[in-house]
């Protein structure tokens, strides 16, 4: 099977034509009738790679899943919206969404922007995953497993070891990292590098040692 892509929609019609069409299409479809399954569903089930969710779900609106979800991915959703209000369309994109459909819609629409979203983000391809010896880093769903156990990381640790596993094998100073990961975010010491290394570290237990310290230089990744 193809791509996992998540539907959250409180129109059990609805919700049944798009796990129909996507189905056909060779996608992995799970179905939610409101924001609160949405988002359960959203954490527990690993390596989604799309959601499309209506903009008034019951419990939890669209809105409110998109900005929650957000927090801690990048994952590609699509809102869906009744209203031809040009305010829900822009509330979906300032919430952050990546794409917005009125219904009634075009399933043959659907699957082609779905198709364009993931090409984007590798999602067709598998792309969206980075390997290095026992560890797997999902950057759409903003996962990692080590052995197959999957770890809890910050916003900032995804993003650093994310960028250590795209330089495999580099030496990365700490002025490196920190212009390439915190860019502007951040202007105050080099040092809080090797603070968020040891963080990582830690939560990387025996493969701590995947990120090599290189003293008086920097970092650098490798397995």
């Amino acid at each position: 099977m193809g791509a996992k892509i998540l539907v959250a929609d409180g129109d059990k019609e609805i919700r049944s034509k798009i796990k129909e069409v996507l189905h056909e299409a060779n996608y992995r479809v799970f179905e939610t009738r409101n924001g609160e399954e949405a988002l359960d569903k959203f954490l527990m089930e690993k390596g989604i790679s799309l959601l499309i969710m209506d903009v008034e779900l019951p419990l939890i609106n669209g809105w409110q899943l998109c900005r929650e979800i957000r927090r801690n991915s990048t994952v590609p959703i699509i809102m869906l919206s009744a209203s031809k209000s040009e305010i829900d369309e822009i509330q979906s994109f300032e919430a952050g969404a990546d794409d917005f459909m009125v219904k009634p819609f075009s399933h043959l629409v659907l699957l082609a922007r779905i198709q364009r979203i993931l090409r984007r983000t590798g999602g067709l391809e598998g792309e969206n995953i980075i390997k290095a010896g026992s560890l797997r880093l999902n950057k759409i769903s903003h996962e990692v497993d080590i052995d197959e156990v999957f770890i809890e990381l910050s916003n900032k640790e995804f993003k650093l070891l994310s960028y250590f596993l795209e330089n495999q094998g580099v030496m990365l100073s700490r002025e490196k990292i920190l212009s390439s990961v915190w860019a502007f975010d951040y202007y105050g010491d080099v040092r809080t590098i090797d603070t968020h290394v040891k963080k990582l570290r830690n939560k990387m237990k025996d493969k701590k040692h995947y990120i090599k310290t290189i003293w008086g230089q920097g970092y650098k990744f490798e397995v």
